[in-house]
C-alpha cells in the first residue's frame, strides 16, 4: 500500500448515499492533476489529504489512485494554505481573501491566525468584523478537526463531524465516548447504524443496554417515519432484533426495562414512544371536550335561543341570503354544510377536486362574518396558506406561524396562552400528523369552533398518524362529503381523470389539442428521462409561453432512473448548466436553481417541502441566498444538507402545493410505490396542465392498487371511547 499527500482541486463526483467519490488532486512531483477514487465523502476542495491506497489503470479512465484509508491534515505549503483557507471551511475567508492573506504572511499564515489574528487588519479589505468572524470560525474548525480525527481513529467517515459539533460543541468527544448511540436520537441525518459503528469501535458490546435501548428507539422512530403512531409488540421485537442482530429475548428484556423507566408506554399489545402516546390521547380528549362545550359567539347564542323558543332543532342560517351576499348558488350538500357549520363546534368538510370545497368554505365564512365572528384561517404549508388567502381575501397562516413557534421552547400558543378568536378553519388537513394536531388542539380554547377541510382520498400525512381519516371514521362529528363535480370542473380532464382514478377506472388518455391532460408513452426509463427534460426545457415553455421554473416534475420515488435525485441532475444540466456554485455531497448549487427545504427549521420559519429559487451565491463567504416566495433565507456551506434540488420532487413532498404545469413519470420500475392515492395526489397538484410520461401498464397497475399501507393508530377508537388501558400505569396527560 502506498501513501500520497495531496490538495483537493475539484470534486468530479460524489454519491451521498455510499460516499463513493472521484477527486482531482494536486500531488507534489506530478505535473498533471491525479484522479483519486474511493470513499471520500465530505472531502472539501482545498483540503489537504494523506491517503493510503494503490495505483490502478482503468481501461476507460486511465491511471487512478484507489483510496483505502485517508485523513485530513493541515497544509504545510503556501499553496496548500491558500487552498485550505479559500475552501469555505473558515467563514469570512473565500478564495480572494485567502490569496491576499497568504501573499501577505506566506508560510507563517496559520501561526498568525492562531497567535496574532489582529494583524490580519493589514490585509486589504479585511476589517474588525471579518477578523472576529475568522477567529470564531478558526476555533470552531479546530474543534471540528479534533472530532474528525477522533472519528477517523475509530474508522468512521468525517461527514458527520460538523453536525456533531453543532449539536454538542466542545463537549462532542466526551458525549460520544459516554454514549455514542445518542447521536441517532439527537442529530438529524445520523442513523443508528452510524452511531452503532462508532459504539463498536469504542468498545460497546453487542448486548450492552445502551446499544439495545438505542436500537429499539430507532426501530420505533423508523416505524413512525412509515406513518405508525405505535408498534405492535411482535412487530417491534422483529424489527429491533433484525436491526441489532440480537436475540429476541435480549430485545424483550430491554423493552421491559424501558417500560419500567417510562422510556416506552404500553397499552395491551401497542408500544408507543411517549410523545406519540400523549399526542394521541391528547387529540382524542381535546376533540371530544371541544365538541361538547358550547360556543360563546353571537351566532351560536342567537341560534340556540331560537331553537329553544321554536322547538325546531334544525333551525339555522338562511343560505339564500348568503348566496346573495357572495354571488354564488349552492347545491343541497353545500347548503347543508353551511347550515351545519352555523351550529357546529367541530366539523369536517371533505371532497375531491372540482366539488366546491373552496366555494363552500367561502359560504361558511360569509355566514360567520354576517354575525361578527372573528375567524382564524390556517393550513399546514406556506403554499396552501397562500392559496387560502387568495381564495377568501382573509389572512391565512401556516400552522407553525399560527401557533407562534419559538424554538427550542416549542409553541408559544398552548393551554396557557390559547388562540384568540371564535372559529378556526384549517385547510389541507390530510397533511396534519398526530404530533402537530396535538399542538394545535392544545392552543384551541373550549369556546372556539373548529372546521377541518381536506381531501380524504389524498395521501396521508408524511408524519405519523392518519388524523383526518380517523376523525371522519369515528363518526363522532358532523362530516360533509362533497361529491358533485361542478360543470366548470367537468371541462377539465385533470379533474375528471382524478375522479375516475379514485373510482378505480382508467383515465381518459386520448390526448387532443384542447385537453389539459396528456399521456406520452415511453417504455424505457432512459427514454422517459429524455422526454421529461425536453418537456421542461423546450416543449412546454414554448407551447404555453411559460418559464420552465413554473413546471414541476413529480415522481413516485426518490431513487432510480426516473427518481427525483437522477431527474434533478438531468434537469439542472438542461435548464441551469455551468457557472460557479457551492458544492455539497456531489451536488452543485448555482444561482437560478430551484431548491427545496427538507428539514423543519423553526428558527427561520422554513419548513420541510418549501420550494424556493437560489437568488445568489457568495463564493467568497460561501453563503447562498434562497428566495422562498419573497422571503430571503441565507445558508452557509455547512447547512446545505437542508436543501435539495427541486426541479423534480416526490409526490409525497408536493402535498399541499399546486403547480401550473405538472410532469409525472409513471413506469413499472416504480411499482412498489404505484398506488391509487399516490397517482391521485400527483394529478391533483396540477392547476392547468398535466403530462404523464410512461406506460399504460404502470398506470393501470396504480389504478387497480388500493392496498394502502395500514397505519398503526388508535385515534379513531379513542374518539369512539373504545381506547385501551395502559398496562404500565401511564398517567393520561
Amino acid at each position: 500500500m502506498m501513501k500520497i499527500r495531496c490538495v483537493v482541486e475539484r470534486i468530479t463526483y460524489q454519491n451521498p448515499e455510499n460516499g463513493y467519490s472521484v477527486l482531482k488532486v494536486h500531488v507534489k512531483g506530478y505535473d498533471d492533476l491525479v484522479t483519486v477514487v474511493g470513499n471520500l465523502l465530505d472531502a472539501n476542495v482545498g483540503a489537504v489529504l494523506l491517503i493510503d491506497g494503490d495505483w490502478k489503470v482503468d481501461s476507460r479512465y486511465g491511471r487512478q489512485f484507489i483510496a483505502e484509508k485517508w485523513e485530513e491534515t493541515l497544509p504545510a505549503t503556501v499553496y496548500g494554505m491558500e487552498k485550505y483557507l479559500g475552501s469555505g471551511l473558515i467563514k469570512g475567508v473565500g478564495p480572494q481573501y485567502a490569496k491576499r492573506i497568504v501573499q501577505k504572511f506566506g508560510i507563517d499564515t496559520f501561526n498568525v491566525i492562531e497567535e496574532n489574528i489582529q494583524i490580519l487588519i493589514e490585509v486589504p479589505g479585511i476589517g474588525n468584523k471579518r477578523i472576529r468572524m475568522i477567529a470564531e470560525s478558526w476555533e470552531r474548525q479546530k474543534e471540528v478537526k479534533n472530532i474528525m480525527l477522533f472519528l477517523q481513529e475509530h474508522g468512521v467517515t468525517t461527514a458527520f463531524a460538523a453536525k456533531i459539533y453543532r449539536q454538542y460543541g466542545n463537549e462532542s468527544i466526551a458525549k460520544m465516548k459516554e454514549n455514542p448511540f445518542r447521536l441517532a436520537d439527537d442529530i438529524w441525518g445520523i442513523g443508528f447504524k452510524t452511531a452503532d459503528s462508532i459504539g463498536k469501535k469504542l468498545g460497546f458490546g453487542k448486548e450492552s443496554y445502551v446499544r439495545l435501548r438505542s436500537g429499539i428507539m430507532y426501530a420505533l422512530s423508523e416505524l413512525a417515519d412509515d406513518g405508525h403512531v405505535y408498534a405492535e409488540k411482535e412487530q417491534l421485537t422483529r424489527k429491533a432484533s433484525g436491526l441489532l442482530e440480537a436475540e429476541d429475548c435480549c430485545v424483550i428484556m430491554t423493552m421491559d426495562q424501558m417500560l419500567k423507566e417510562r422510556d416506552l408506554i404500553q397499552e395491551e399489545d401497542a408500544i408507543y414512544l411517549p410523545p406519540f402516546y400523549y399526542a394521541e390521547i391528547g387529540v382524542a380528549g381535546k376533540l371530544k371536550k371541544l365538541a361538547a362545550e358550547p360556543a360563546e359567539d353571537r351566532l351560536w347564542t342567537l341560534l340556540a335561543r331560537a331553537r329553544r323558543e321554536t322547538g325546531n332543532m334544525e333551525l339555522s342560517v338562511d343560505v339564500g341570503r348568503i348566496e346573495e351576499a357572495v354571488g354564488m348558488k349552492y347545491d343541497d350538500i353545500q347548503a347543508d354544510a353551511i347550515r351545519k357549520a352555523a351550529m357546529a363546534k367541530v366539523m369536517v368538510l371533505t371532497g375531491g377536486p372540482g366539488t366546491g370545497k373552496t366555494t363552500t368554505t367561502q359560504g361558511i365564512i360569509a355566514a360567520y362574518r354576517a354575525y361578527g365572528l372573528k375567524i382564524l384561517l390556517a393550513a399546514p404549508t406556506g403554499r396552501a396558506a397562500k392559496r387560502m388567502t387568495e381564495a377568501t381575501g382573509l389572512e391565512a397562516k401556516t400552522l407553525h406561524r399560527l401557533l407562534e413557534c419559538k424554538p427550542p421552547e416549542g409553541y408559544a400558543r398552548n393551554e396557557e396562552k390559547p388562540l384568540e378568536g371564535d372559529v378556526l378553519i384549517v385547510d389541507e388537513c390530510s397533511m396534519i400528523d398526530i404530533i402537530l394536531m396535538n399542538s394545535l388542539m392544545k392552543a384551541i380554547p373550549g369556546n372556539m369552533r373548529l372546521i377541518l377541510v381536506g381531501d380524504i382520498d389524498q395521501l396521508p400525512s408524511v408524519g405519523a398518524g392518519n388524523v383526518l381519516r380517523d376523525v371522519i371514521d369515528s363518526k363522532r362529528f358532523p362530516v360533509i362529503r362533497l361529491t358533485r363535480i361542478f360543470r366548470q370542473a367537468q371541462e377539465s380532464r385533470i379533474i375528471m381523470n382524478a375522479h375516475r382514478i379514485n373510482a378505480g377506472c382508467m383515465p381518459d388518455i386520448s390526448n387532443g389539442r384542447n385537453t389539459d391532460f396528456f399521456f406520452l408513452e415511453k417504455e424505457e426509463p432512459e427514454e422517459a428521462v429524455h422526454e421529461i427534460v425536453e418537456l421542461v426545457k423546450n416543449k412546454l415553455p414554448r407551447y404555453y409561453n411559460m418559464p420552465s421554473s413554473v413546471i414541476q416534475v413529480l415522481t413516485p420515488m426518490q431513487k432510480g432512473t426516473v427518481g427525483a435525485t437522477n431527474l434533478n441532475l438531468a434537469l439542472q444540466e438542461a435548464v441551469n448548466p455551468g457557472g460557479e456554485g457551492l458544492r455539497r455531497s456531489g451536488f452543485v448549487f448555482r444561482p437560478g436553481d430551484k431548491v427545496m427545504q427538507i428539514k423543519n427549521n423553526y428558527d427561520r420559519e422554513i419548513f420541510n417541502g418549501d420550494i424556493g429559487i437560489i437568488e445568489r451565491v457568495d463564493m467568497t463567504d460561501r453563503i447562498l441566498t434562497v428566495d422562498f416566495d419573497g422571503r430571503k433565507i441565507c445558508y452557509e456551506a455547512a447547512e446545505l444538507d437542508e436543501l435539495v434540488h427541486a426541479y423534480a420532487t416526490t409526490i409525497h413532498k408536493a402535498q399541499g402545493s399546486e403547480y401550473p404545469i405538472v410532469v409525472m413519470p409513471v413506469l413499472m420500475n416504480h411499482f412498489v410505490m404505484l398506488q391509487r392515492n399516490l397517482i391521485y395526489t400527483g394529478i391533483t397538484r396540477a392547476k392547468k396542465i398535466l403530462v404523464m410520461v410512461g406506460t399504460k401498464k404502470a398506470l393501470a397497475y396504480a389504478v387497480r392498487n388500493v392496498t394502502v399501507t395500514k397505519r398503526n393508530t388508535m385515534l379513531r377508537d379513542r374518539l369512539t371511547d373504545q381506547d385501551k388501558k395502559s398496562t404500565n400505569g401511564a398517567d393520561i396527560r
